[in-house]
């Protein structure tokens, strides 16, 4: 069937703005040709740096004729109800069909030339684009992330004619902007009439179209160069998406540097390359280091192999590492702490979180409170807190911000602190992504906790909380950091009252101290959101107050409006563990029936609480889990039902004397249950308490299938139903199995 190819040629598209763009268009072209019917075979769009391409196979060459059936008004409805369906249909009342009461329109539609389709859908794709940045040039009203040159639209090997503010479609595409076949001269234009023409063109014309081929042949190239070398590339999967967005025909190039930069900080060299230059870094396998090489991206083919695009590249990475060279030599020194440390009184964090100066006061005393609970020196963790966020006032740091941590270690080893208060420095900011290594010693632990539970409860108080896809501090981030450095040290942290540790401390920022003015009614109405009027009757009964009594009474509002925070915050790091567990099989509902309260209080330790819920879904995948699972939620349902109705299980359980046998084998299994089933717990082995959960299953379905609990004996009817509260009971000291699906 025939095949559409369009080709929209700009000047350069931003590397950062390609593969979203490609996925754009393939969205929106579908979108468009579903619209009016078809269901092509197949499409698939390319990105480049000065092109975005689409090739749809299989369209018809025109719409197939279609009937539609319109629903109108109701016979008898007022007349402006049939005036207005009668325009709409474009029919006379005469030519509508009654059905059952309801007039009905049947309109016959004459299939449209696929090519006016086509035409209509890339102007609609071109006009309303949705690029993060664009823009105007000339005369012409189009935004385009550039200005756009060509637009390549051809059907079935026809051009299909139209035209975008001047621009009118062709077959003609172009090539590499310097290179090209001599016969045709460089940059000169070709003529394509399908995608395979399209696809030689560009290579003949040193232009590799597809992304992932421009990856893979940036890749060998550089691993090629290495090994003519004795080298070892430094992999960067990031500099490499966006190098590959930057030229038409990549080549690598190696470079050489001035060996004496290598005693620089291996990061600061690789950034340097990598933020101003685009560069790869290469190591030496014989000196455990980065070696005095790089490699470059150039986008020609040079005819002496790329020497002098070499030496001219080496001339401005030697600038850039000498301004590295210079902040580093004037960042070092004992003293240098100290004065970054006051710098940061200057620096704003938040305007509702103060400065940094005070969220480092926060992080210290929180990383003080975890210490102990994951085994490190409270004191260590105590100055590692407050030295941590020092390196955001060096000059290393404020020229490359993703450095930071990484230089504050470096410089603490420079100034010959404990190695592990320099390695927590380093660590703390650690993990940062899913890829990211968790920090492992106790002490680089506790500050990377007390780092994410700061930024975490602090958003949380001034309600600046994820929403949707927007989360513009990070806190989803920071939340499975924490979770992915509890689980990976094993730490034993009570999640709820390291929380309100943390909230101790912010509550320090907002309580305050007096005296009573304008100023401060503001603050009260604002982080309250209390009433003006109620704000100042209270502020006018506190004048006399003296200020330790006004601290406490005000203290306590801040403390009543910011503490069921924690909850929140609670509830957001259980919607994180199910990503975290989602991603290792286990099922949502099963993190939910964990984290529910049990005897009215929620587990908090996450390490405990995913060992339940593995413990909890090899239960269920038995045999026996599933049966005692579906007798609980029958038990369940029999007691919601009756619970409703007023009744309560007050008392003892016990045995009538006519008690069946179905009655007592549960009673008997539950009362042997408990005991064993409290020290499994107790010892928090959760398997075995799964096993000694199994054992109810028999009992269970022998009671459920041979007992009338709805008794018309009173008696009889609640000691049964005490009985199956004891198993759901016994049950939910486990989980809150009414909240496990199936």
């Amino acid at each position: 069937m025939p095949q559409l190819l369009l080709e929209l040629f700009s000047e350069e598209i931003p590397a950062r703005m390609q593969a979203n763009a490609a996925r754009d268009l393939e969205r929106l072209a579908r979108e468009h040709l579903s619209a009016a019917g078809f269901l092509p075979e197949a499409l698939k769009t390319f990105a480049g740096p000065r092109r975005l391409t689409l090739v749809v196979e299989g369209l018809p060459i025109a719409q197939a004729d279609r009937k539609e059936e319109l629903k109108g008004p109701r016979v008898g409805a007022p007349p402006q109800a049939m005036e207005g369906f009668l325009r709409k249909a474009g029919l006379t009342q005469d030519q509508l069909v009654e059905r059952d009461g309801v007039y009905m329109a049947f309109i016959e539609k004459t299939g449209r030339q696929t090519t006016e389709i086509i035409a209509e859908m890339v102007e609609a794709i071109v006009r309303g684009f949705a690029w993060p940045k664009s823009m105007t040039w000339g005369t012409s009203k189009l935004r385009w992330v550039r200005p756009l040159k060509r637009i390549l639209c051809v059907f079935n090997r026809e051009i299909v004619p139209f035209s975008i503010e001047g621009i009118e479609s062709g077959d003609i595409s172009e090539g590499h902007r310097f290179m090209g076949p001599s016969s045709t001269g460089y940059g000169q234009p070709f003529r394509v009439r399908d995608f395979d023409e399209y696809a030689k063109g560009l290579n003949d014309h040193f232009v590799v179209l597809d992304v992932e081929e421009r990856k893979s042949r940036i890749l060998e190239g550089c691993k090629t160069l290495c090994f003519a070398r004795n080298l070892e590339l430094v992999e960067d999967q990031g500099l490499l998406e966006e190098v590959a967005g930057l030229a038409e025909w990549p080549t690598p190039v190696l470079g050489d540097m001035d060996p004496s930069f290598l005693d620089l900080p291996a990061e600061a060299i690789r950034t340097s390359m990598r933020t101003h230059q685009k560069y790869f870094a290469v190591r030496d396998p014989a000196r455990e280091g980065l070696a005095p090489h790089f490699i470059t991206i150039a986008n020609i083919q040079a005819a002496d192999g790329g020497a002098v695009i070499a030496a001219g590249n080496a001339k401005v990475l030697s600038a850039r590492l000498s301004d590295a060279r210079f902040f580093w030599d004037e960042d070092r020194g004992v003293e240098k702490f100290d004065e970054w440390l006051e710098k940061l009184n200057g620096v704003t964090f938040h305007a509702k979180l103060g400065t940094m100066a005070e969220r480092v006061k926060r992080i210290e005393a929180l990383a003080r409170e975890i210490a102990p609970l994951v085994g490190a020196d409270v004191e260590k963790a105590g100055t590692a807190a407050r030295l941590a966020k020092a390196d955001l006032s060096s000059l290393m740091v404020g020229e490359f911000p993703e450095l930071q941590g990484l230089m504050g270690g470096y410089y603490a080893r420079e100034a010959r602190m404990d190695p592990e208060i320099a390695d927590a420095i380093r660590d703390h900011y650690k993990p940062q992504g899913p890829a990211d290594a968790v920090p492992t010693a106790p002490l680089s632990v506790a500050v990377a906790l007390a780092d994410k539970l700061d930024t975490l409860v602090g958003f949380f108080a001034i309600d600046e909380k994820p929403t949707g896809s927007k989360d513009p501090y990070a806190l989803r981030r920071a939340a499975l950091g924490v979770i992915r450095t509890i689980l990976s040290s094993g730490a034993r942290v009570p999640l709820h009252e390291t929380l309100i540790a943390a909230m101790s401390e912010i509550l320090g920022r907002f309580v305050p101290a007096g005296p009573i003015d304008a100023a401060l009614e503001y603050d009260i109405i604002k982080y309250l959101d209390l009433p003006e009027d109620e704000v100042k009757a209270m502020m006018f009964k506190l004048q006399e107050v003296e200020d330790w009594q006004f601290e406490a009474r005000v203290g306590s509002e801040w403390r009543n409006a910011l503490m069921p925070k924690i909850d929140e915050v609670l509830a957001f790091f259980a919607d994180r563990l199910k990503v975290t567990l989602k991603d290792q099989g286990k099922r949502h509902d099963l993190v939910d029936a964990v984290f529910a309260p049990i005897n009215g209080k929620a587990d908090d330790d996450l390490v405990r609480i995913v060992a339940r819920v593995e413990a909890l879904d090899a239960f269920l995948k038995t045999d026996d889990g599933k049966n005692l699972l579906a007798g609980y939620k029958r038990a369940s349902n029999i007691l919601k039902a009756e619970e409703k109705k007023g009744w309560k299980a007050e008392g003892e359980r016990g045995l009538l004397d006519d008690a069946s046998a179905p009655e007592v084998a549960l009673h008997d299994a539950v009362r042997m249950v408990e005991p064993a089933l409290a020290a499994a717990l107790a010892r928090e082995d959760f398997t075995r308490a799964m096993q000694e959960l199994a054992g109810l299953r028999g009992p269970v379905d022998a009671f459920l299938d041979g007992v009338f609990v709805n008794s018309e004996v009173p008696a009889e009817r609640d000691n049964r139903l005490k009985t199956l509260a004891a198993v759901r009971g016994a049950m939910g000291q486990v989980a809150d199995f009414s909240l496990v699906g199936g």
